[in-house]
């Protein structure tokens, strides 16, 4: 059985990795050149071009968005070049909108749609540490969940739809975000009284919130560490955006998705795209003229 994957960026090669370190074999494909030759050394085969792609058993991608789903998946051609039979699994973060059609048009070509967004950074998904959030039909979930346990630690099933898993992955994320946004709210509040920050954080982090979102994020945010980014500010807002279209969808009203958004385009405005997206905080202090 030979496994496609599509979109070679940090996360994706931490995840094909974790497939060839368990003896499958591999084929893979980036739109634009990527850093792989630490997977090659391990056996992985790069595709000359996209469309070869379409004679994999399973075909595993990690791309940006939807335009991105779009261009590799429909654009190009490729979804009516894979095999029937074939099992799809993406990995993005995409929108309910999109996971809907690409699970009705894998369907119209007898190719099996599943989505697997993840929980976790690269260096959580080099180390199996992962959190998969899994919908599609049963079948084609069981096919590839022995593939899904070497990728992570463990595999959470949402649902029949797809979509399920995306709307999961985009709530949670908006979760992680919101903390973020308590985080840099409530630091700006004890600087205004001459409380350091890092003091803060650190006692929320041990205390009331002795949780991973703010262990990884407080020290960050204490530090003023945003480079190198682990999640980019761009990204951030894609997701923020997509929380609001999906709140919309379902008529739910998401305020907090809102301020997030407004502070990751405050971020982008004042020129730190290319920083982690915990500088979401930065809008904050600069409001609080800090």
């Amino acid at each position: 059985m030979e496994i496609g994957f599509a979109g070679l960026g940090a996360m994706g090669r931490a995840i094909a990795g974790r497939l060839l370190g368990a003896q499958h074999a591999v084929l893979g494909w980036n739109r634009s050149a990527c850093g792989c030759a630490a997977l090659v050394g391990k056996g992985m085969r790069l595709a000359g071009s996209l469309q070869e792609l379409a004679g994999c058993d399973i075909l595993f991608s990690m791309l940006a968005d939807d335009g991105a789903v779009r261009g590799v998946f429909g654009e190009s051609g490729l979804l009516e070049k894979l095999r029937p039979g074939s099992v799809h699994v993406n990995m993005a973060t995409v929108s309910a909108g999109l996971a809907r059609e690409m699970a009705a048009r894998h369907g119209k070509q007898g190719i099996a749609y599943v989505a697997s967004p993840v929980l976790g950074r690269p260096d959580a998904a080099a180390e199996g540490r992962l959190h998969l959030l899994v919908a599609g039909a049963q079948e084609a979930v069981g096919r590839v969940r022995p593939l899904l346990e070497v990728i992570g630690q463990r595999v959470w099933f949402f649902g029949a739809q797809p979509e399920q898993a995306n709307v999961v992955k985009i709530a949670a994320n908006m979760m992680l975000a919101s903390a973020i946004e308590a985080m840099g709210e409530t630091a700006a509040l004890v600087t205004g009284y001459g409380i350091a920050k890092d003091a803060y954080l650190d006692m929320l982090a041990n205390t009331l919130f002795a949780a991973p979102a703010y262990k990884v994020y407080g020290p960050m945010i204490a530090q003023g560490a945003f480079a190198p980014a682990g999640f980019r500010v761009g990204l951030g807002l894609k997701d923020a955006k997509l929380a609001l279209e999906a709140g919309e969808e379902a008529r739910v009203p998401l305020p907090l998705a809102a301020i997030v958004r407004d502070n990751l385009l405050d971020c982008l405005a004042h020129g730190e795209g290319d920083l982690d997206w915990s500088a979401l905080v930065k809008a904050q202090a600069r409001r609080a003229g800090h």
